[in-house]
């Protein structure tokens, strides 16, 4: 069984424990053994990687990954690609998130159906670079919800077989969501997605509002776990994170509005479910947009006291414990693939988390939202064998996680997808 040993690292294990300077033993694809000082001599090993100055971290997880989304502005963009072209495009999107230290992927959704089990499916046969993948259905709505593009003068084909005509399949009652649901496990989907409040990407029905019955989130979170899938929820309004956690969801996206109640219940069941804030599209929509959404509009659609609403949930999310992942809707023009490790700087900006608790979010969070086994995450003895090797102190200065050429190493499953020159040369 092949052995990797980093020796002389600065470990920043993930588990909320201060970093250390210590060695790391990798055998096969899991972490074999993890000690702290220095090291005199190298432990027999068929690699060994000094990592002297360097910072050793948990691969990162994207936590609201939208493979097939790559530089779209409007959904015209999102599904005119024919399925082949699609495909690559998504493989692309793998490999960059990998590229950038992110070595799990949780889908929340993708353009067509099968995109993310395409993928997922080639990267595990080792055929493809990429993260580990639960892979993303198609987003499942109501008529007139987020995502329905129907009009009565212009009808979309909006089933599940429409093969990329419509961003969403539209359904409406609990029987429709129970087959809905089923077909997406049958495909092999991970992860379920539901469109259970509004947006402001479409004016007539805002973020506050709730357009999914409780009924129809109970009928897919019932279903789901039937087959062993996980339910993620797009709920910015109240209503629609109270419903979602009534019945069950895993993971819930955007989560802006809130009360007391509201809060009291995500406290209750901060065990068991994930939150996903996903404010880098916002914060890149009013900052970086303007190319696409003049200030007038981003203005007009209600987005900056969108953030000042998340900042006052999440802010007081993080003071009671709930699991925060990273993930901020990348995909846009605006919010890019490959520039998804700002969200953690945007934790610390926006939510007042310290550059170690934003850390954990994006390592020892994510990858309990990725495997129920507990055994991604972390750097500890039996885990699987996914890190970074970083070029400086990201605890000093979180943003250089965003910096690829700052990646001296990035690991998945026990084997080397990228090793700097220098290190390379040192061997």
């Amino acid at each position: 069984m092949k052995k990797t040993v980093i020796t002389n690292a600065t470990i920043f294990d993930g588990t909320g424990s201060k970093p250390f300077i210590g060695n790391l033993l990798v055998e096969g694809n899991r972490i074999k053994r993890v000690t702290a000082g220095e090291s005199a001599a190298t432990e027999t090993a068929d690699l060994s990687i000094d990592g002297t100055g360097k910072f050793l971290m948990p691969g990162m997880t994207e936590g609201h990954a939208h493979l097939s989304f790559d530089a779209f502005t409007c959904t015209e963009d999102l599904i005119s690609p024919p399925p082949e072209e699609h495909a690559f495009l998504t493989a692309r999107v793998a490999k960059t998130l990998l590229d950038h230290g992110f070595t799990s992927a949780y889908g929340a959704s993708e353009a067509k159906l099968r995109l993310g089990v395409a993928v997922r499916n080639e990267v595990d046969a080792g055929r493809l670079p990429g993260p580990r993948i639960r892979a993303g259905s198609l987003e499942i709505t109501v008529t007139g919800g987020l995502g329905d593009e129907s009009r009565l003068h212009n009808p979309r084909n909006c089933s599940i077989l429409s093969n990329g005509t419509s961003p969403s399949q539209v359904i409406d009652g609990p029987e429709e969501m129970r087959k809905a649901v089923r077909l997406a496990c049958r495909e092999g989907c991970d992860n379920i997605k539901l469109d259970v409040s509004g947006d402001p990407f479409y004016p007539h029905i805002p973020a506050h509002c709730t357009t999914m019955s409780l009924e129809e989130i109970q009928m897919a979170v019932q279903t789901a776990h039937s087959f062993g899938k996980k339910v993620n929820v797009h709920a910015r309004s109240i209503k629609s994170i109270e419903n979602s956690l009534i019945a069950g969801v895993d993971v819930i996206f955007h989560a802006e509005y809130s009360d007391e109640k509201t809060l009291d219940m995500l406290e209750e069941a901060k065990d068991r479910v994930f939150v996903a804030p996903s404010v880098g599209l916002f914060h890149t929509m009013v900052h970086e947009a303007q190319q696409w959404l003049p200030a007038p509009v981003v203005a007009g659609m209600g987005i900056p006291q969108l953030i000042e609403e998340s900042v006052k949930t999440h802010t007081e999310l993080r003071k009671r414990g709930i699991r925060h992942l990273i993930g901020g809707d990348y995909g846009f023009a605006w919010n890019m693939q490959g520039t998804n490790a700002r969200d953690v700087k945007y934790f610390v900006d926006y939510y007042g988390y310290s550059p170690a608790e934003a850390l954990v979010c994006a390592t020892r969070n994510g990858g309990l939202a990725m495997r129920s086994e507990g055994d991604l995450g972390t750097l500890q003895e039996g885990m699987l064998a996914d890190m970074l090797l970083v070029d400086g102190d990201p605890l000093a200065d979180v943003s250089i996680i965003t910096e690829r050429n700052r990646l001296a190493m990035v690991m998945k499953d026990g084997e080397i997808h990228h090793l700097s020159e220098a290190l390379a040369d040192a061997r």
